[in-house]
């Protein structure tokens, strides 16, 4: 199971990798969808790392058919987000520190499921994931994909 450790520079600890995720508004643009992984029981958004030889866009494209069987194209970056105290630690020991971009994608097919990565999937208003074990590091990206600036955060 995955888990988040904090702690000054403990970035310095691991291995620097970029990932996506992925916001996916319903129709009226007041619940997100969530996932539940599997791996920890934890909230969070579809994503991952990117592979070699992929660019963010097709990464994130990727990730959310892995984990939702939704088919999306990015449509704007939302923020990218680092953070130098904040490792994420696997039980087989790797610790990475993760260097990950935040897409808002539109929906063009698939259909919702669950997969070998979730347990749960659904979309959820602001105030219902105020009860849901998310995820730290996601709680402002959700605020940011909700206010829908014009231009990317920068963290």
């Amino acid at each position: 199971m995955a888990k988040l450790i904090y702690g000054d520079r403990i970035g310095r600890q691991g291995k620097l990798v970029a990932s996506c995720c992925a916001a996916i508004f319903d129709s009226s643009r007041q619940k997100l969808l969530l996932t539940r992984r599997k791996d920890n029981g934890r909230w969070c958004a579809p994503g991952g790392a990117m592979d070699p030889g992929e660019s963010a866009s097709e990464a994130c494209v990727r990730e959310v058919l892995e984990e939702t069987g939704l088919v999306v194209v990015v449509s704007r970056l939302i923020g990218v987000y680092t953070d130098p105290d904040l490792i994420c630690e696997y039980p087989d020991g790797n610790r990475i520190q993760p260097m990950s971009m935040f897409f808002e994608v539109t929906l063009t097919g698939g259909a919702l499921c669950l997969t070998e990565e979730t347990t749960e999937v659904g979309y959820y208003t602001r105030d219902e994931m105020k009860t849901m074990d998310i995820m730290e590091d996601l709680h402002e990206r959700i605020d940011h994909a909700f206010e829908g600036a014009e231009a990317a955060y920068i963290r």
